[in-house]
């Protein structure tokens, strides 16, 4: 699958150096989103006028006027049902923009919590429209950067983002909160992102975390509404729907890849999950994204 890097979106020279960019959302700039990918950068889309979708992993998102989309690095996504009308902006950011400080921090607490609510958002007009003219400073700064102006940009997109988070705080009340328990949860999150193909058991990710089992399923009951065996076991659902969309693998190599012992258990644990098997999967999931 192709993965689109930040720094290979050159449009002038000015971009070799510069972590963001900022463009009119139309048929040429987004004409290389039209088929699945991945991105190493954060990529929204804002829509002033208009109509889009945009496709998310397995979700498909209806954007109208008001409406913001963010897609987080290494998010599956493509483009599809542009109107004639369309009007916004593109914004594309690295992470290394906001170095250490806070929202950083943020951010990665959302990319492995939130990041979903982050695929859909909408303002109220009034926050929307302070959003489109911070955009604009950003674009103008995009088209004329100086150092100084740089750092500019850097706020304003700072200020747009946190604006955004704000918007989606009160659908988690829980995780905006400082707990004391929500260090564990992001970094068992972070653990089962990196080894869910290899450990399967909540008690490895409780003795990594140096809790008890019970203790890891009450952090997770609280901070996501499942227990830490949904969350495992979700997390390899999301990566076997992924591979039966986006890649060539056959079943039994995709069985192998996330650690099954055969491609009937495979089939078994998604029969189990979602009452279909991975061919009837496989052939939803297509009907979806060529719909």
């Amino acid at each position: 699958m192709k993965k689109l890097e930040i720094k290979r979106n050159i449009q002038k020279l000015e971009d070799k150096n510069l972590s963001f960019r900022v463009f009119d959302l139309n048929e040429e700039h987004l004409n290389q989103y039209f088929k699945p990918h991945k991105k190493d950068h954060f990529f929204i889309v804002v829509i002033e006028n208009g109509t889009l979708q945009v496709h998310i992993e397995d979700k498909i998102h209806y954007l109208k006027a008001g409406k913001i989309s963010v897609v987080f690095p290494e998010q599956v996504h493509f483009i599809s049902d542009v109107s004639n009308d369309l009007k916004g902006k593109i914004i594309l950011f690295e992470e290394i923009l906001f170095c250490s400080d806070i929202l950083k921090n943020e951010l990665s607490t959302y990319n492995v919590n939130l990041s979903t609510q982050l695929n859909c958002t909408i303002l109220s007009s009034e926050d929307f429209e302070q959003s489109i003219n911070a955009i604009r400073i950003i674009k103008g700064i995009y088209q004329k950067p100086s150092l100084i102006k740089k750092e500019q940009a850097r706020f304003q997109i700072k200020i747009f983002l946190l604006g955004l988070i704000e918007s989606v705080h009160g659908l988690h009340p829980i995780l905006h909160k400082e707990t004391v328990d929500k260090p564990i949860y992001v970094r068992f999150k972070k653990l089962l992102n990196e080894h869910y193909k290899q450990y399967r058991t909540v008690q490895h990710y409780a003795e990594e975390l140096a809790i008890t089992t019970k203790k890891l399923n009450s952090i997770t009951k609280k901070h996501c509404g499942e227990t830490a065996i949904q969350a495992i076991h979700n997390r390899i659902l999301m990566e076997i729907k992924r591979q039966l969309m986006f890649s060539d693998l056959s079943h039994k190599e995709i069985a192998f890849d996330l650690g099954f012992n055969s491609p009937s258990a495979l089939n078994k644990f998604v029969k189990a999950k979602l009452k279909e098997t991975p061919t009837e999967l496989q052939q939803d999931l297509a009907q979806m994204y060529n719909a």
